[in-house]
């Protein structure tokens, strides 16, 4: 009669198709991202715009031409009207137009700091749901063979029974043991499919199925060099730098504001014919036409009600709100950091413990009591704790480089995420980044 063994044997995984399919890598996702989500395209179309504002704010306002007649109406008799053409300009002073191109300068600024950061979001999510697949497919892979291995003791325990080797009891207790296998299996696949779907969803291909991704969440973790990381997200997220060209929009706007009531000079000229005649006073002049002439109008806009102090007042407190908006933000992103450090030290401390620890305890335990139930000094219902908890510290342990994974890539990456979020603006608040929890990562299949 043949004992179930103590050592797994290679899972075979029951979607057939996946083995059939390509094997991925993260940088196949992450060229596909970069090539089809539609958030780079919208950033980069947030540039674009950024751009013809600049183009536009700075170009000078058009001359306006046009005819006029005088005298049309209520004339003396033998009286003429007089009709000519004119040209008018404004000339902005003060330094208006080059003030406005500096707003719309910083705001294209903010632009490509925007598309700078989405993109970085877009690569940090994909990674994200790299890891979570991989860690998906291990516990697919853990709970294949712990199915296979309940299945197999199923018919070892049946076997007894048959023969008076086993109470009633006990093949009750596998066959229930069996079944919760096999949902636990069902589970851990529908968690997979999910987590694929999210990541066909951020590489913008609906078509992509599961397959085998090549790489292993267990790899050499250090521990991080706290201040470094702090002092470097402070000095070079894009989020903090976002922030600061809006604080310089903000100066800049405040500098047009104030220019605003410095009047421009208004310069109107034309020529005009007139029909009436000279006075006969002059013999060699007199009752002719007067014919052409000419005319010039110079003004300007004198500011005595009206000097524009709502606006600088307005963007004067829009100064302080883009500053404190910096401050704001650099505050929460120690917050955010500490939080992200603290669970990364403890998932590494965790897989360390699970790897050097825990699991070689528990895999110890299922072979002492598998191999004194295989010399009859052990009951097989001791056996199935043991088994059940080396999976279960087996699960754990996957969970545990699940999110060492994740954190990692969150501070690598200056806390990002969200690859499908709508895109900022600029002036728009850019912060975010909530990393998915073990839980959310594989599902709720797999606690204790």
């Amino acid at each position: 009669m043949q004992m179930p063994e103590a050592s797994p044997t290679p899972a075979v995984d029951p979607d057939p198709q996946i083995a059939s399919r390509p094997v991925l890598r993260l940088e196949d996702l992450e060229a596909m991202a970069l090539k089809n989500n539609p958030t780079l395209a919208q950033a980069d179309a947030g540039i674009r715009a950024a751009e013809g504002r600049r183009i536009q704010a700075g170009l000078f306002p058009n001359p306006t031409v046009g005819y006029f007649v005088e005298e049309f109406v209520f004339r003396s008799p033998g009286e003429s009207a007089e009709h000519g053409v004119f040209v008018e300009q404004t000339f902005p002073l003060g330094g208006k137009l080059g003030k406005s191109r500096r707003i719309f300068a910083r705001e294209k600024e903010q632009a490509e700091l925007i598309a700078e950061a989405q993109k970085m979001r877009v690569l940090n999510s994909v990674r994200l749901l790299y890891y979570e697949a991989l860690g998906a497919q291990r516990l697919v892979d853990l709970r294949v063979y712990l199915a296979g291995l309940t299945r197999e003791a199923t018919e070892i325990t049946r076997q007894l029974h048959n023969v008076g080797q086993a109470d009633t009891p006990d093949q009750l207790e596998i066959e229930i043991e069996t079944q919760r296998a096999e949902i636990d299996l069902l589970r851990a696949q529908n968690d997979r499919e999910e987590v694929w779907r999210a990541l066909g969803a951020m590489v913008n291909n609906p078509e992509l199925k599961p397959s085998r991704l090549e790489g292993s969440l267990e790899v050499n973790q250090t521990a991080l060099d706290e201040d470094q990381i702090m002092s470097s997200l402070l000095r070079e997220s894009p989020e903090i730098r976002v922030a600061q060209a809006g604080a310089e929009r903000a100066r800049a706007v405040l500098a047009r504001a104030r220019a605003q009531k410095i009047p421009d000079l208004s310069v109107s000229g034309g020529l005009a014919y007139n029909f009436e005649r000279f006075e006969p006073l002059v013999p060699t002049i007199g009752n002719q036409r007067k014919g052409m002439e000419g005319r010039l109008q110079v003004g300007v806009n004198v500011p005595i009600f009206n000097r524009n102090q709502g606006g600088i007042a307005a963007a004067e407190a829009e100064l302080g709100i883009a500053e404190r908006e910096l401050q704001r933000l650099q505050l929460t992103l120690r917050t955010r950091v500490g939080s992200s450090l603290r669970a990364y030290r403890n998932a590494l401390q965790m897989t360390e413990k699970y790897r050097t620890e825990v699991i070689p305890r528990a895999r110890a335990g299922y072979e002492m009591y598998l191999s004194n139930f295989r010399q009859m000094a052990a009951a097989y219902p001791q056996v199935l704790i043991a088994q059940r908890t080396l999976f279960q510290v087996e699960v754990e342990y996957a969970r545990a480089l699940i999110q060492l994974r994740q954190t990692g890539v969150g501070l690598r990456g200056f806390l990002l995420t969200g690859g499908l979020d709508s895109v900022g603006r600029p002036g728009e608040s850019t912060e975010g980044i909530k990393l998915r929890s073990p839980n959310e990562a594989t599902g709720e299949s797999d606690r204790p």
